[in-house]
């Protein structure tokens, strides 16, 4: 048992899927899992291990934002031996030619931050995807014939920017996309020497206005899980 997840050693899988809302959690779990057990409900932070195509597989919430996922990365690796996180999650489009509901698969997460400017004293990190589950995911979206995007996304600590135009500089520099987790997931998985990798389906564009709803956000979205699950 850890400070913020009430499980014990062996309730949760090597390999585990983190979407920020543990609703999603919850529907990926009785959706696509075999068996689902319950191993945490701290804070209604939904946490299930289950089977998929015979192989154990965990899922659980993370919240919103660097601190959030990062408390639970650190945990789940250090107390729990997970080796594999993936997050599965939402994203908002800097791109005209990156559209609503299309895959993006982060190769590396630029943040405006300030927690790793804390750990290496000003100097600039860059937190970047495992080789390993990157590319297992792109062999898994290229067999199921999903198509998806790859490159930069930038995991922001701003949900309601003041300057909504912001978005522009990052777009000019190849930015695919803004969530607001993956550079906390890649730096904290460095870390510890272990695996991660974000997947993200877009949820809204910042360019054209467009969005999903809220139910949609949380019980669709199926393709990335797909990819997600084909990992384990």
């Amino acid at each position: 048992m850890s400070i913020h997840i009430d499980a014990v050693k062996g309730d949760i899988a090597e390999t585990i899927l983190l979407p920020g809302d543990p609703l999603r959690a919850k529907w990926i779990a009785e959706t696509y899992l075999d068996n689902p057990v319950c191993f945490n409900t701290v804070r209604n932070m939904f946490g299930y291990t289950g089977t998929y195509n015979e192989k154990t597989i965990s899922v659980m919430g993370t919240g919103m934002g660097i601190p959030s996922i990062s408390i639970y990365a650190n945990e789940l690796i250090t107390e729990f031996g997970v080796k594999n996180l993936i997050r599965v999650g939402s994203a908002g489009s800097y791109r005209k030619d990156v559209k609503v509901r299309d895959i993006v698969i982060a190769m590396s997460a630029s943040s405006n931050s300030g927690i790793n400017n804390l750990r290496f004293t000003g100097a600039n990190y860059a937190p970047t995807a495992s080789f390993n589950l990157f590319k297992k995911a792109i062999d898994a979206a290229n067999t199921k014939k999903i198509v998806f995007k790859a490159g930069n996304v930038l995991s922001s600590d701003e949900f309601y920017a003041d300057d909504f135009n912001s978005y522009k500089k990052w777009a000019e520099f190849g930015v695919l996309c803004v969530e607001m987790e993956a550079a906390g997931l890649y730096t904290v998985a460095a870390k510890h020497n272990a695996n991660a990798l974000a997947i993200l389906t877009i949820s809204d564009s910042l360019v054209t206005g467009e969005k999903t709803t809220s139910k949609e956000r949380e019980t669709t979205f199926k393709n990335m899980i797909e990819i997600a699950l084909e990992l384990a």
